[in-house]
C-alpha cells in the first residue's frame, strides 16, 4: 500500500491498519453497496475504491433523494410551478433536474416564481410575507429531513397560515432495501447502511428487512476510517458466513433512533406506496400527509395532471441507482450527459453517483 494514498485521511495510522486488515481477511469476491449518497461521495473523495483489494467491489445504491425522485414527480413539480399565483420553494439540487420537457431552472428563467430555500421554515416565512400567493415547498428526502418538514407543517397549523403547502415526496429507506433484496437483477453481499437516516430511525428499524433477508448490514459514519471500519466488518461477516446487523456508528446512532423526531414525523405523515426511479413502485416506501393535515397538501390544493412520464431516453440513472450498471456503462456518460448539461438526476445532484464518477475521473 502506498502511504501517500492515505495522507489526506484524518487518521492515517488507523486507515493503514484497517486497510491491512481488509486486505488480509478478504479472500472471496463480495459486492458491497453503500446505500447513502453521502457515503458515495465520501468514498470517491477519499479514493477508497482504489485502495481496496480486487475481491471487494463497492456499488452505489439509491441513497440520493433527488436521484430516486420519480420522473412523474418532477413533472408534477413543474406543472405546479406553471400555475398562477404559485411560488415554488425547493432545495438547490432540484433546480437543474430535467423533467420530461423542462426543469425548474428553465421555468424560473421563463418567469415562473421559483425560489431556493435552505429549510422548509424559509418557505413558511415566505408564505407569511406573501399572503396572496400559494407557497409550495417541495418535500424531497428521506427520514432525515421528513421530521423537519413535519415540524414546519405543525408550525403552519399553529400560526393558522392559509397559503403554505407541501408536496410530500419523501421516501423511506428500509422498504427500498427490501426491494433491492427481492430484485433478481441486483446481487448484494452486504450493505453499508446510512448514518444520517439511522440517527433518526435507529438500528432496529432495519431488523425486519435483515431478518427476512440474511444479508450483512453495518451502519457506519462518513469519515474515511468510519467507512473502512464498516467495510472490514462486512468482510468479516461475509467470510464467516454470518449475516447480522451491526452498528459501527454507535457514537451517534442508537437502537431506537430519535423518538421525538419520529413522533413528529408519524403525527403528520403516514406511509404510502411510492414510485422510485429505477426501482418502480415500492409498497409503503413513501410518506403522505395525513388527513388531519390535508389542507397543507399541495397535491390537493393545487391539483395538476401530468401525462405519462418516461425516463429520459438513453439515460441509465435507474440502473445506476440499483447497482446494475456503473455510470461509465451508460452510453450518455461524459458524452451527452455532463454536469453542465445533465440528462438525468444522477449527474445533477451533489450526491449523485454519475456526478461523483465524473468529478473524480473514475474509469
Amino acid at each position: 500500500m502506498d502511504k501517500k494514498d492515505i495522507q489526506g485521511f484524518e487518521n492515517a495510522a488507523l486507515a493503514e491498519h484497517l486497510l491491512q486488515q481488509i486486505r488480509r481477511e478478504s479472500r472471496h469476491p463480495v459486492r458491497l453497496m453503500e446505500v447513502c449518497g453521502t457515503h458515495t461521495m465520501a468514498v470517491f473523495r477519499a479514493g477508497i475504491r482504489s485502495l481496496l483489494p480486487e475481491t471487494i467491489r463497492l456499488i452505489s445504491g439509491p441513497g440520493c433523494p433527488v436521484c430516486v425522485t420519480a420522473q412523474e414527480e418532477i413533472d408534477t413539480f413543474l406543472a405546479m410551478a406553471r400555475e398562477e399565483d404559485v411560488i415554488i420553494t425547493t432545495f438547490g439540487d432540484l433546480m437543474r433536474v430535467p423533467g420530461t420537457h423542462t426543469s425548474l431552472q428553465q421555468e424560473r428563467a421563463n418567469g415562473r416564481n421559483i425560489r431556493v430555500v435552505y429549510s422548509p421554515l424559509g418557505a413558511l416565512e415566505l408564505a407569511v410575507k406573501n399572503p396572496g400567493r400559494k407557497v409550495v415547498f417541495l418535500g424531497v428526502g428521506f427520514e432525515t429531513t421528513a421530521p423537519t418538514v413535519a415540524a414546519v407543517i405543525l408550525e403552519a397549523e399553529k400560526q393558522k397560515t392559509q397559503n403554505f403547502f407541501v408536496v410530500a415526496a419523501h421516501k423511506r429507506v428500509p422498504p427500498a432495501l427490501e426491494a433491492l433484496l427481492q430484485s433478481e437483477a441486483v446481487k448484494i453481499d452486504g450493505f453499508l447502511l446510512p448514518g444520517h437516516v439511522s440517527v433518526i430511525i435507529g438500528k432496529k428499524a432495519y431488523t425486519p428487512v435483515m431478518e427476512a433477508h440474511p444479508v450483512p448490514g453495518v451502519i457506519c459514519g462518513f469519515e474515511p476510517t468510519d467507512i473502512l471500519q464498516g467495510i472490514l466488518m462486512l468482510v468479516r461477516q461475509a467470510e464467516s458466513g454470518a449475516a447480522t446487523l451491526q452498528n459501527a456508528y454507535s457514537r451517534v446512532v442508537n437502537e431506537d433512533g430519535n423518538p421525538k423526531a419520529m413522533g413528529i414525523l408519524h403525527r403528520v405523515f403516514e406511509p404510502e406506496d411510492a414510485a422510485w426511479r429505477g426501482l418502480g413502485v415500492i409498497p409503503k416506501s413513501g410518506l403522505k400527509i395525513r388527513e388531519a393535515f390535508s389542507r397543507f397538501d399541495a397535491r390537493k390544493a393545487i391539483p395538476v395532471t401530468v401525462p405519462e412520464s418516461p425516463p429520459p431516453r438513453g439515460c441509465a440513472c435507474g440502473q445506476v441507482l440499483t447497482g446494475v450498471l456503473s455510470p461509465p456503462q451508460c452510453a450518455l456518460f461524459r458524452k451527452r450527459c455532463t454536469p453542465e448539461d445533465p440528462v438525468g438526476p444522477c449527474m445533477v445532484s451533489s450526491e449523485g453517483t454519475c456526478a461523483a464518477y465524473f468529478r473524480y475521473h473514475m474509469d
